[in-house]
């Protein structure tokens, strides 16, 4: 023990000793929870969704306070959207069994990814955890979630309580960690290690692409900037109506909300009035150009006025609006880079752009897409199907909201689409999903599969299990291998503790005990060092 001490006190495994131990128990909660059937999987996520739904608006109050962004009321509709709602819609499908595809002469075993490294961002904090941990859970994996230092105490507290409920519902001990002090090397450390299996970022642009980078199979989200076009065949009171809740809610804070309205001449002014009876207030000329200053006068977005409210950035900006303003209107004569309103505002801000016809919105909204949002979302408000059709055709997004508001819209609430707040941007927006990420995205799938000659038969798969086979440990002291890069007889990336053998060669449980309880008094060591 005096060696350890001594390797300790010498600093080398300080910063990372709290991310070692926290992977090694959610490589032995993974390899628990794989042999799980679906039914357990079920309870376990289901408890994990009760409580969750049960605390989102007092969840929903602490992310407001501690970030300042967005609406309490609005984080709270999230909140339950992606617990209870979340459930709900993935209970019924299966991650767990094996398909017997018996026409095809083939089997399907499901394979999880196990560990799933989770980057969950300021601005949706509580709602991403909450996605994050359940599609985790219903797929079999572990998850290591690291906050955005803004919104740490939130998300702490969200997967506590998701944690607690879990493993009391049977659910191995570790299947569920936060990183409680994040910072970035550390962060960097378990993004880079080959026990993860793969990473979900939401979060800003350098974060993302750091996951992209890290070496690790990483899905991410990059920006938004979604156009709505609205044509002279759209309810022109129903588009208002939609495009002012869409924006305002909680705050225009989701990457999906919509950022400049392209407005087909014949109606535009029609529509300006409707947006201002549905809660808009129209900026003058100067006020516009203050409101340009506030928004994007040091070069890039202002995050002071992130998910802020409309009369909020109004005060700001000296401006006096009325009291019931949601949205405030800037119009704009161009979209380019010289045009800074042009691009993606995650407030209740919202560019209006005149346009001679239909197809001159579709030019304007592939310009405004090549700007910022390739891969992302827009939305068109129109009853005439072949512009439709022509619109979702030419702009370079995965996503488009027919008369639907577009922040929950493209995020699938209010639309068919997978609820999803990891918004995947396919080939245009440089990642390798196009859609919004569910739990189909975190297994893969081996396939067993048979000749196809008529004369070789297939075999009798009913009933057998394929994992009812193997040393029947304690949970959470399952197969000491690593499930990630890191694969069996492969060189190690980092150091990870060795496990003792016994004079057979074979690792005894209670060999693995003790090693359990070493690595226990490492981490009292490591806790006193660090106070």
């Amino acid at each position: 023990m005096t060696a350890i001490v001594e390797e300790i006190l010498a600093g080398e495994k300080r910063a990372t000793g709290t991310a070692d131990m926290m992977l090694q128990m959610a490589e032995w909660a993974a390899a628990a929870f794989t042999r799980f059937d679906r039914a357990r999987v079920e309870k376990i996520a289901r408890a994990a969704a009760d409580v969750a739904y049960a605390h989102a608006g007092e969840l929903a109050e602490a992310a407001v306070q501690e970030t300042g962004f967005g609406v309490a009321a609005h984080k709270k509709i999230k909140n339950e959207l992606t617990s209870r709602g979340l459930f709900d819609l993935y209970s019924k499908d299966d991650y767990c069994s094996a398909r017997i595809k018996a026409e095809l002469k083939m089997v399907e075993l499901p394979r999880p990814a196990g560990i799933v490294f989770a980057l969950t961002p300021s601005t949706n904090p509580v709602c991403s955890v909450y996605y994050k941990v359940l599609m985790a859970l219903f797929t079999r994996n572990a998850i290591i979630i690291s906050p955005h230092p803004m919104a740490k105490n939130c998300s702490i507290r969200a997967a506590k309580l998701m944690a607690e409920a879990a493993e009391k519902a049977g659910a191995p001990t570790g299947i569920i960690q936060i990183i409680e002090q994040p910072n970035l090397p550390l962060i960097d450390y378990v993004m880079k290690s080959p026990r993860v299996g793969v990473i979900l970022a939401t979060g800003g642009t350098p974060m993302v692409r750091a996951a992209y980078s890290s070496g690790n199979p990483a899905v991410g989200v990059g920006p938004g900037n979604a156009p709505a076009l609205v044509d002279d065949s759209a309810d022109l009171n129903e588009a208002a109506k939609r495009i002012v809740t869409s924006k305002s809610f909680d705050n225009s804070i989701l990457c999906t909300n919509e950022s400049v309205v392209l407005a087909v001449e014949s109606i535009a002014d029609r529509l300006l009035q409707a947006l201002k009876s549905a809660g808009a207030y129209v900026a003058k000329p100067e006020e516009v150009s203050a409101l340009r200053e506030l928004l994007f006068g040091m070069g890039t977005f202002n995050i002071a006025v992130l998910g802020k409210s409309a009369a909020e950035i109004a005060g700001m900006a000296n401006i006096r609006v009325p009291s019931n303003t949601q949205i405030i209107l800037v119009e704009i004569d161009r979209v380019g880079i010289d045009e800074p309103l042009s691009k993606e505002k995650l407030c209740p801000v919202l560019g209006f752009l005149r346009v001679p016809h239909a197809d001159a919105g579709v030019t304007q909204a592939r310009a405004l897409i090549r700007l910022s949002g390739a891969g992302h979302s827009a939305a068109i408000h129109s009853k005439n199907s072949a512009t439709i059709l022509k619109y979702g055709a030419a702009v370079k997004a995965l996503r488009v909201a027919v008369n639907a508001p577009c922040s929950l819209g493209a995020a699938g609430y209010g639309t068919h689409l997978a609820p999803a707040f990891t918004i995947g941007t396919g080939f245009f927006g440089s990642s390798s999903i196009g859609e919004n990420v569910g739990p189909q995205h975190l297994v893969n799938w081996t396939r067993i599969a048979y000749n196809d000659d008529a004369k070789e038969a297939f075999g009798d798969f009913s009933g057998l299990d394929a994992n009812a086979s193997g040393p029947a440990l304690a949970l959470g002291l399952e197969s000491p291998i690593s499930l990630g890069r890191l694969q069996e007889g492969a060189d190690a990336a980092q150091d990870p503790l060795p496990l003792p053998s016994s004079s057979a060669g074979t690792t005894s449980e209670i060999d693995i005990m003790r090693e359990e309880i070493r690595r226990m008094v490492l981490e009292e060591l490591r806790g006193a060092l660090r106070s």
